[in-house]
């Protein structure tokens, strides 16, 4: 995967033209780690991808994105298939764990939570639904109505979505938990 997104990072800055030296002055990486990246020969974390992809003018998740297209048919996603869906501000992944969502009532989805930045103000949020989720690395803030939790490894939360809720990390670790919500917002369910 690292080598696909170090590829897609060069056919994009030389569909624009731009050199490797360019890239660097524009995100502040160095060149030879560029160009190390887009041979796969390095990672990256995922705030340098995101300088590139505002000076490359995509959104962070284009990196992610499969170019194949797969049997839609097929209800089993492999480990190796999961893609990413949306990252939020640079530290909420979001991975599909279901194909073809336009046709599913329930959206399922493993997220991936890096520690959030500090003095960040968490503002709760509702809507039409309900949630669950279920821990299983790290420790997940919940609020919900007017309660917080932490919850731990094997740890879950199932809550109407009509209560004022959000989620965070408040360590200095990751954070990986299955999330499943209804309606999943991609389809009209009834």
């Amino acid at each position: 995967m690292i080598d696909d997104i170090g590829n897609k990072v060069k056919k994009l800055r030389s569909k624009k033209n731009m050199t490797l030296k360019e890239l660097s002055e524009k995100t502040d990486l160095s060149t030879g780690f560029l160009s190390q990246f887009e041979r796969g020969l390095t990672t990256i974390a995922i705030d340098s991808l995101e300088k590139i992809s505002k000076v490359l003018d995509v959104k962070l998740s284009y990196f992610f994105q499969e170019d194949i297209s797969k049997d839609e048919d097929d209800v089993v996603i492999r480990s190796y298939e999961k893609e990413v869906y949306q990252v939020d501000s640079s530290f909420i992944i979001h991975y599909h764990l279901t194909k073809n969502v336009k046709d599913k009532c329930m959206l399922t989805r493993y997220i991936e939570l890096l520690p959030k930045k500090k003095n960040e103000n968490i503002k709760t949020y509702s809507h039409d639904g309900e949630e669950f989720l279920y821990v299983l690395e790290g420790i997940v803030t919940l609020f919900v109505g007017d309660k917080e939790y932490d919850l731990f490894p094997g740890d879950s939360a199932h809550y109407s979505s009509n209560i004022p809720h959000n989620w965070t990390n408040n360590t200095n670790k990751k954070v990986s938990f299955i999330f499943v919500n209804t309606p999943n917002g991609h389809k009209f369910c009834e």
